[in-house]
């Protein structure tokens, strides 16, 4: 393709709109351009990068057994209500009206519709397993959409949906999508970690999600140093204290802290550290309880884990007014001594604490020497904190360390949630109707091409793994010397004709403009062709990557350049 035949509207400074990375050089390099808050359109490179993806997720799913099907965006409200996600969904979901005011949403994610398709046309265990997948565009009402392609109103997915005659069989399709995911990020070029997960809005009993680390990730993941675990910050475990406290119970008593609310200005008014205070999170649930959670002072509360011990859809903070009613006192002065009526559960670091500081439930007062066996009744005591760098690793591997990744995929065992609310059956080999064990497993591919730049990239512009190149070899001619002409248009077909994407910089430009692009848009090697290089029968080829360079005679050029790709292509 030749440069001045191709829409590749570079900008020269960046675009005071674009906060990461991906997206300033996405919009630099003329791959995708705004239409709302959100909502992108991809131009030619972006498309292209996006078809590459696209191919490999096509090659591995297929290879795995899944077949591609493309399902309706727009879905009637009456399959969402089946599994009260119309309500639960919350505003992000898309919801319209056809003129005969029958309520639809677009399509976020499609457990619904495929599993309505499912009961419709599967009858027998001897049709299972089925995984169908399809590459589509899925719209989500994000609260605040930002950083281009991560985070859109608008994105495209590839979304597979498996069904198995039970959750042993299940596992084996969970775990050859697992597999499946493994292969199709290493083809795309990316480090990553596969990492345990919550399972979210989409349920489910399992789940992993696949994380290409960058340094401007926006999500924590903690790996271990010396064995395989990985996991999420908010899904990563914390074991038990391996030995508690053995010190005396001493007498509890009662003390003035005035204006101590934090557990930073308590410490420093006792001199203690806040590995001695219990702090005392009070959370209003859903249903309107309020429930007491206890937390070592220097731990953070992890309210995934607390969601999941009390199966609550949601909770929050008390506010101010609910804290005083609960506890008499204001905000910072809570403690568990005296709660009435209230559910009291602490992270299992407390189990191994005595004498500690809790609030007194009283303004100005906290209570020392506080025991939980003694002093006050503690429901259950379990993992309720945030995991940190420098933790035990839950699986013995040593102490957990913590990065930044940018989730790339998602795969769910999702059991028979969705399959039990639509009353999606078999019969089984009993002549039993049962219900299908089902997993799902997302790809962002837009987030897959923006996750890529922001893990390949330097202050000229995006380095692009081979696989997603939109074009592997950049032919840059820096005259317009009838040599060079000649040159460049040979090497042009000749790379075309072996297969090779190039493409041809033939703008009447300087050479500093071509340069300038070519780093900006990144394609893995570049062929500069020159009058003085001529002269001595080379053309420079530059490497991306490294900025190297070295000559070859031109009949050189495209056996280099295949020797280089076929590792990747």
């Amino acid at each position: 393709m030749r440069t001045s035949q191709l829409l590749i509207p570079t900008l020269r400074e960046d675009p005071g709109e674009a906060e990461v990375v991906s997206h300033r050089l996405m919009l630099r390099a003329g791959m995708i351009r705004k239409v709302a808050a959100g909502i992108y359109t991809y131009l030619p490179l972006g498309l292209r990068v996006i078809r590459k993806i696209e191919h490999i997720i096509r090659e591995e799913m297929n290879r795995a057994g899944a077949q591609e099907v493309l399902l309706p965006i727009l879905a009637p409200a009456e399959l969402w209500k089946e599994t009260g996600r119309w309500e639960y969904y919350g505003k992000e979901l898309f919801r319209c009206h056809d003129r005969h005011e029958r309520a639809f949403c677009l399509g976020p994610t499609h457990e619904e519709v495929i599993t309505d398709l499912f009961r419709r046309e599967v009858r027998s265990y001897r049709q299972l397993p089925l995984n169908c997948y399809q590459i589509q565009t899925k719209f989500r009402d994000e609260i605040r959409p930002r950083f281009g392609l991560m985070r859109g109103r608008e994105f495209i997915m590839k979304d597979a949906y498996s069904f198995d005659v039970d959750e042993e069989h299940a596992k084996r399709s969970y775990q050859k999508m697992y597999e499946a995911y493994h292969t199709i990020f290493t083809r795309c070029g990316l480090r990553f970690r596969a990492v345990e997960a919550d399972t979210g809005l989409i349920g489910g009993t399992m789940s992993h999600e696949f994380m290409v680390l960058a340094d401007t990730g926006e999500e924590t993941i903690l790996y271990e140093e010396t064995g395989p675990y990985a996991a999420n910050v908010e899904q990563a475990a914390v074991p038990p204290p391996h030995a508690c406290s053995d010190e005396p119970l001493q007498p509890i008593e009662k003390i003035s802290t005035p204006q101590a609310k934090t557990v930073e200005d308590v410490c420093a008014y006792l001199k203690i550290p806040p590995t001695r205070l219990v702090k005392t999170l009070l959370y209003q649930l859903k249903t309107g309880d309020v429930v007491a959670v206890l937390l070592r002072g220097d731990h953070e509360a992890n309210e995934i884990k607390i969601k999941r011990y009390f199966g609550a859809a949601d909770l929050a903070l008390a506010d101010p007014k609910t804290v005083q009613s609960v506890s008499n006192a204001p905000v910072g002065f809570a403690g568990p001594v005296g709660l009435r009526n209230i559910r009291i559960v602490a992270d299992q670091a407390v189990y191994a604490m005595r004498n500690f500081v809790v609030g007194a439930n009283e303004t100005d007062a906290h209570f020392i020497n506080t025991n939980w066996d003694r002093d006050f009744t503690v429901e259950a005591f379990v993992d309720l904190r945030r995991a940190k760098s420098g933790d035990p690793s839950p699986r013995g591997g040593g102490r957990l360390r913590e990065a930044k990744g940018i989730e790339v995929g998602h795969v769910f065992l999702l059991g028979t949630k969705y399959s039990q609310a639509m009353k999606a059956t078999f019969l089984d080999q009993a002549g039993q109707e049962s219900f299908a064990v089902m997993g799902c497993y997302g790809i962002g591919v837009g987030r897959t091409a923006a996750a890529a730049i922001e893990q390949n990239h330097d202050g000229k512009g995006i380095i692009w793994p081979v696989p997603l190149a939109p074009f592997h070899v950049h032919l840059l001619p820096v005259s317009r010397a009838e040599a060079v002409e000649r040159t460049t248009r040979k090497l042009y077909h000749a790379l075309q004709d072996a297969g090779v994407d190039v493409l041809w910089d033939d703008r009447d430009e300087r050479a500093g403009v071509k340069f300038n692009d070519a780093d900006l848009i990144g394609a893995p090697f570049q062929i500069i062709v020159g009058d003085k290089g001529l002269v001595k029968g080379t053309v420079d080829l530059k490497y991306r990557q490294t900025g190297q360079t070295r000559g070859l005679a031109p009949n050189d050029v495209v056996s280099s350049i295949l020797h280089q790709l076929s590792p990747s292509q």
